[in-house]
């Protein structure tokens, strides 16, 4: 178990954390968005944080939604005059050449995960090592959100799927793929569950798998996604997607109710004792050096 400290970014940057809320910059645009995990003060004061936030989110009084349904409650966003609602930022390192098209939602969101960069890197280190035994390795990245896994398999030579149940989603994916310089990512608008129950039953298989669940959600037709009642069956079918050689899986959790143990165990219980997993927490480290864990992991190659 460890925790692994996402690095690299410029631009990007946490500023400041404390009071349930997060202060960050994404390029040239600096918002300010609740963080449940946030539970120490801030090391600035209120005044900066408005001095320095374009964009400040807050939750509506009414109506929120309840906890089992994540941390995602509507809201909107105060902006000042002149923020960009749109905008792009670039995630380079050594590997990769990311561009990712941002964009202030109604969920507090802005279209990505600063943390998961790390993962990107695992993602692309693993495609080119399968590359050395198959040409063109297949990656199936479910609850794709805008793409940053799906743009570091196919980065790295990957034939990827990307499936997530929002096609506005999907298609602000594509834009990031087209920022990127890329093409031919598969796109699928569709249930993660019923895509690999379906996949499982055509036979097909992958090298690499990539699961994102949120702690809630929906799919195109209404199904309904909890991550504590459906997790054991989508990680079990993965089992049988995955290439029993020559493969890897990346899970990601975000729920708060959900530790890197409950993870490692659910694996090793589907997948058997395994040689090259880490389990752990990410975190990014806000310019006070107060350390934000933003989720765990489990990620093993066979």
């Amino acid at each position: 178990m460890k925790a692994i400290e996402t690095t690299g970014w410029t631009e990007y940057e946490l500023i400041d954390t404390g009071n349930f809320e997060k202060l960050e910059r994404f390029g040239d645009v600096t918002v300010a968005r609740p963080e449940p995990q946030a539970v120490w003060n801030k090391s600035l004061s209120q005044a900066e944080w408005d001095r320095l936030a374009n964009a400040y989110f807050v939750r509506n009084k009414e109506g929120k939604q309840s906890q089992s349904m994540g941390d995602s409650e509507r809201g909107e966003w105060r902006i000042k005059p002149r923020t960009k609602e749109q905008w792009y930022i670039q995630y380079k390192s050594q590997q990769l050449n990311l561009s990712f098209r941002l964009g202030l939602t109604s969920f507090k969101h802005v279209g990505l995960f600063p943390e998961q960069a790390n993962n990107w890197e695992f993602i692309f280190k693993s495609v080119q090592q399968i590359k050395e035994h198959q040409p063109t390795p297949k990656v199936l990245n479910l609850f794709a959100y805008t793409g940053g896994a799906s743009l570091a398999a196919k980065a790295a030579g990957a034939d990827t799927t990307h499936v997530d149940s929002v096609k506005q989603v999907v298609s602000w994916a594509k834009e990031n793929m087209e920022a990127s310089h890329q093409d031919n990512i598969r796109w699928i608008v569709d249930d993660a569950l019923k895509f690999a129950q379906r996949e499982v039953r055509r036979g097909n298989t992958y090298n690499g798998i990539i699961l994102d669940p949120p702690a809630y959600g929906r799919g195109p037709q209404g199904e309904k996604w909890i991550l504590e009642e459906n997790i054991n069956e989508i990680v079990s079918l993965c089992k049988q997607l995955l290439q029993p050689q020559h493969s890897f899986l990346v899970l990601n959790l975000y729920s708060m109710g959900l530790s890197a143990l409950v993870g490692e165990s659910l694996v090793k219980s589907i997948f058997g004792e395994l040689q090259n997993i880490e389990v752990g927490e990410s975190f990014i480290t806000d310019s006070f050096n107060k350390k934000l864990p933003l989720g765990v992991f489990i990620r093993f190659q066979l």
